[in-house]
Order: structure tokens, then sequence, then C-alpha cells
């Protein structure tokens, strides 16, 4: 079994910063690429960033210059850091990512999502 778990979460002021982590845990062998979604009221879940093993970046064009994502590959974790947030930021935010378990299985996985609230 694979499991993503993510923390981080939570109210802050427009303006604002947040840092989401998701950390990758059970029978895992490797993990490839990694990413943040999120998904807003009413709307389809969007991609927002993902990372290659070796720390390639790709973002949405309504996080650049705002968003950083990075990894750690000692601890299987992935983060999110949200700087000058607006209340469209606001959305569920999940994790993601490609992982060979020890059955040499590549799946995606999903995270169970965080709430990132934007408002005064």
């Amino acid at each position: 079994q694979v499991q993503l778990v993510e923390f981080g979460g939570g109210l802050v002021q427009p303006g604002g910063s947040l840092r989401l982590s998701c950390a990758a845990s059970g029978r895992i062998f490797n993990i490839y690429a990694m990413g943040w979604y999120r998904q807003a009221p009413g709307k389809q879940r969007e991609l927002v960033a993902t990372i290659t093993r070796d720390s390639s970046t790709n973002y949405a064009d309504s996080v650049k210059g705002r968003f950083t994502i990075s990894r750690d590959n000692a601890k299987n974790t992935v983060y999110l850091q949200m700087n000058r947030l607006n209340p469209e930021d606001t959305a569920v935010y999940y994790c993601n990512a490609d992982i060979k378990s020890t059955n040499l299985l590549i799946m995606g996985y999903w995270g169970q999502g965080t709430q990132v609230t934007v408002s005064s």
C-alpha cells in the first residue's frame, strides 16, 4: 500500500503565504514526478505545479512567480510554497505522485486534499 498525506492548509489573508507539504509512505520502490493540483468549488481540478525526480519544474501561468514547488527525495516529500496569495487561490489542494511500489507497478496516487482559503 502507498499513501500520500498532505499538511499545511488553512486560512490566510490576501497577500499572505502558506507552505503545503505532502509525504508519501508505504511500499515504495521509487517516486517519479510529483505535483500539486487544486479544485475550487464548481470548477474542474487543475494543475498547479509539477516537479520531476531531478527537480525540473512546471507551473500553471496563474501561479508563476508566486508559488514554488520543491521536493526532498530522501523524505519522499514534496512541498508547495505559496506567496502573495489571493482569493482566487482558494481551493482544495491535492498532492499527486507517480510511484513504483515494491511490486514494481507504477501508478498515480492522490492525497486526500487540504483546504486553502484566502480571505480577509
